[in-house]
C-alpha cells in the first residue's frame, strides 16, 4: 500500500513550476507532477496524442522526487513526434523513455507497463477510452494504481467534463 507523501507532492510542485519557467499561474501539469510524487509513484507511463511537453516536464519532477521512470508513449508509428519532443524538452528529454504507438496495445502487451503505479492519458488521443480500460486493466493486475486523464475540457468521457479525471 502506498502513502501519500506531502513532502514529495510538494517539492515535484515546485519543481515542475521552476521547470515550466512559468511567469502566471500555475497550470494542470504542477498538479499532475504533485499527485504523480505524492503517491511515490515508481513507474509513470504517459500517453500522449502529439508532442509532450509540459506533461512529461510534469512526470520528470516527480520522478526526480520519487526515484521513479518515466515512459511516454507517442500515438502513431512514425518517430517524428520523439525526435519534436526531444528538442521541445531540451535536457530534461534524457528523464523520459519515448515510444512511439497504440497506447491501449502497448499498455495491455507490455510486461513491464503493466507494472504502473501512474498512468497519464491523454483524452485527445483518438481511442483515449481504448486507453483508459487497458490502463485500468493493466494496473489492476498488480494490485492498482492511478489512472489520470488530461486534455478532458473538450471530451465526454464517461459523463464528466474536466480537466482531468481520475480512476483509482
Amino acid at each position: 500500500m502506498v502513502c501519500w507523501s506531502p513532502e514529495n507532492a510538494t517539492k515535484a510542485y515546485l519543481q515542475a513550476l521552476k521547470m515550466g519557467k512559468r511567469d502566471n499561474e500555475p497550470d494542470i501539469a504542477e498538479f499532475i507532477s504533485a499527485i504523480a510524487a505524492g503517491n511515490n509513484a515508481q513507474l509513470m507511463v504517459m500517453a500522449c496524442s502529439n508532442v509532450a511537453v509540459s506533461t512529461a516536464l510534469a512526470l520528470v519532477a516527480a520522478a526526480h522526487q520519487t526515484g521513479g521512470r518515466v515512459v511516454c508513449i507517442l500515438s502513431g508509428l512514425n518517430n517524428a513526434n520523439i525526435q519534436v519532443s526531444k528538442e521541445a524538452l531540451g535536457p530534461h528529454a534524457n528523464c523520459i523513455e519515448f515510444v512511439a504507438g497504440d497506447a491501449q496495445r502497448l499498455l495491455m502487451d507490455h510486461e513491464e507497463y503493466k507494472c504502473a503505479d501512474f498512468v497519464l492519458i491523454d483524452c485527445n488521443l483518438d481511442d483515449h477510452k481504448g486507453a483508459f480500460r487497458a490502463a485500468k486493466e493493466c494496473t489492476s493486475n498488480h494490485g492498482g494504481g492511478l489512472i489520470v486523464g488530461y486534455n478532458a475540457l473538450h471530451k465526454r468521457f464517461h459523463g464528466m467534463n474536466s480537466r482531468l479525471t481520475f480512476y483509482p
